[in-house]
C-alpha cells in the first residue's frame, strides 16, 4: 500500500518546486504594510496574473481581509480584469457582483475620472507587468498615479519580479513627441526595473506628486531569472502564455507591429517565430546561425496560423530557441532578424515597408519611441549594427540615473 501511495504522489514531488521570492502581495498582510488600509475606501487595480506565490488571487485575498477597511472600487486594465479581452479590445464598465463598481480603464477612458475616484481614498495595484515599455500595464499606473495625485489620493503598488530580470537594458529611448499609451516614460524599450521601481521613477523623475508606497519583495535579485524565483506564471494576457514569452515579446514585437511578416501571434507559438508565404525556411535559418548571436539559436519551421492577416496560409521562417538568458539581447537579435530578412528579400521587404500605411506606422513610431528607425529601415542597405548601436548613449545615461531608483 505504501509503494503504491509513494507512485500516485510521486508526480507531485517531481514537480514540486521552492519558492524564494515573496511578493508584495505576500507581505502586504502578513507585515505591518495593510496598516495604511484602516478606515479607508479602496480601490484596487488587478488581474488574473496578481496572485500570490501560493496562487491565491489577490482579489480574492483583499475581500477575505475586509477589515478596517472597505473595498469601494475595482479597476480593470487593458485585457480586463479576468484577462480574456483580446489586445486593444475595448473593456466594459459594470458591476463585481452585483454590488462594487468595476471600472474600465481600457474602454471610454484610460484614466479614472472623477467619478471613478469619488469614494475612494487609496488605490492598491497589483499585476504582473513584463518589463517592456510597450506593455500597457505600466502606463495604466502611471495615468493612475498621475489622477490620484490630483485628487489626493494614495497609491500602494505590491511589487513583482520584471521577468527579464533586473540587469538587461536595451532597446531605444522615448522621445516626448511621440509619447503614448504604449509608451508613456523615457526609459529603454526594455528598461531592467520592476512595476514598484518604475513607479518611483516616474513619481520623481516626472514630479507627479503621488503619495506612492511600493511594498517590496524579499529574496529577488537582479539577476534572477522568473524561472529561477520558484514563482508560477499566470498568463498576464492571451498573447503572453509562458514565463519565457516576454522574452520573445522583447525580440520580435517590434517587427510584428510592421505586418510584414508573421511572429507567431495567432498560432501556438506567440512571439516566438517569424515566418511569411515567401521566406526560404532553411535558408533564413542557417543565415541566422552564421550570425552566430550570443544565447540564442534558430531552426526551420512550417506552420500555418489560425487568426490573422496570415489565417491558414502556409507560412515558412525560424523559430527561435533563447540558449543562454544571461549573455540574451532581445533588441540584437531583432535587428538581425530584420536586417536578415532585408539582405536576402532586399526589394520584397522595401515594397513591404513602403505599402505600410500611415496608422501602422504612426504606431509603430510610438512603440519604438522614435521615427529614425523606420528611417534606418527604410533607407540603410545593412541595417543590423546599426539598429543594434542605436542610442547606446542615451542607455548609458540612464542606466545611471535609474540607479537610485533600485529596490534590489
Amino acid at each position: 500500500m505504501r509503494k503504491w501511495f509513494l507512485f500516485l504522489f510521486m508526480p507531485y514531488l517531481l514537480f514540486s518546486q521552492e519558492v524564494k521570492v515573496e511578493l508584495g502581495i505576500d507581505r502586504f498582510f502578513k507585515e505591518d504594510y495593510s496598516k495604511l488600509l484602516f478606515g479607508k475606501r479602496v480601490g484596487l487595480l488587478t488581474n488574473p496574473s496578481g496572485v500570490t506565490s501560493s496562487l491565491q488571487p489577490t482579489l480574492q485575498l483583499f475581500f477575505e481581509k475586509e477589515k478596517g477597511f472597505q473595498i469601494t472600487a475595482l479597476f480593470a486594465p487593458e485585457h480586463g480584469i479576468d484577462g480574456k479581452s483580446y489586445a486593444g479590445e475595448e473593456v466594459e464598465n459594470r458591476f463585481y457582483k452585483d454590488k462594487i463598481p468595476l471600472y474600465s480603464l481600457h474602454g471610454k477612458t484610460r484614466r479614472p475620472t472623477k467619478e471613478m475616484l469619488q469614494k475612494v481614498d487609496v488605490i492598491v495595484f497589483d499585476i504582473q507587468d513584463i518589463g517592456v515599455r510597450s506593455y500597457t500595464f505600466a502606463s495604466t499606473l502611471f495615468y493612475v498615479m498621475e489622477e490620484a495625485a490630483k485628487a489626493k489620493i494614495s497609491v500602494i503598488v505590491l511589487d513583482r519580479p520584471n521577468p527579464l530580470g533586473g540587469l538587461l537594458v536595451d532597446g531605444p529611448m522615448l522621445q516626448e513627441k511621440f509619447r503614448s499609451f504604449v509608451g508613456y516614460i523615457n526609459v529603454p524599450y526594455c528598461h531592467g526595473m520592476t512595476i514598484g521601481e518604475l513607479a518611483t521613477f516616474f513619481n520623481e523623475e516626472y514630479r507627479i506628486g503621488c503619495d506612492l508606497q511600493v511594498v517590496p519583495m524579499r529574496g529577488w535579485t537582479r539577476e534572477m531569472a522568473f524561472s529561477e524565483t520558484g514563482l508560477l506564471w499566470i498568463p498576464t494576457s492571451p498573447q503572453i502564455p509562458e514565463e519565457d514569452t516576454p522574452l520573445f515579446y522583447a525580440t520580435t514585437g517590434l517587427l510584428g507591429e510592421l505586418d510584414v511578416v508573421n511572429i507567431g501571434v495567432g498560432y501556438t507559438l506567440p512571439f516566438k517565430v517569424v515566418g511569411a508565404p515567401w521566406i526560404d525556411a532553411d535558408r533564413f535559418a542557417k543565415t541566422l546561425n552564421e550570425q552566430k548571436i550570443d544565447g540564442v539559436s534558430f531552426t526551420p519551421i512550417h506552420y500555418r496560423p489560425f487568426f490573422g492577416s496570415l489565417r491558414a496560409i502556409d507560412c515558412h521562417g525560424v523559430q527561435i530557441h533563447i540558449t543562454n538568458q544571461a549573455t540574451y539581447r532581445p533588441l540584437k537579435v531583432q535587428a538581425f532578424l530584420l536586417g536578415i530578412l532585408k539582405s536576402l528579400y532586399p526589394e520584397r521587404v522595401e515594397k513591404l515597408l513602403h505599402q505600410v500605411k500611415e496608422e501602422k506606422r504612426s504606431l509603430f513610431y510610438k512603440v519604438c519611441g522614435n521615427d529614425q528607425m523606420f528611417k534606418l529601415l527604410l533607407q540603410e542597405k545593412f541595417i543590423s549594427w546599426k539598429l543594434c548601436n542605436f542610442q547606446k548613449d542615451e542607455r548609458d545615461a540612464f542606466q545611471k540615473k535609474r540607479a537610485k531608483y533600485l529596490l534590489y
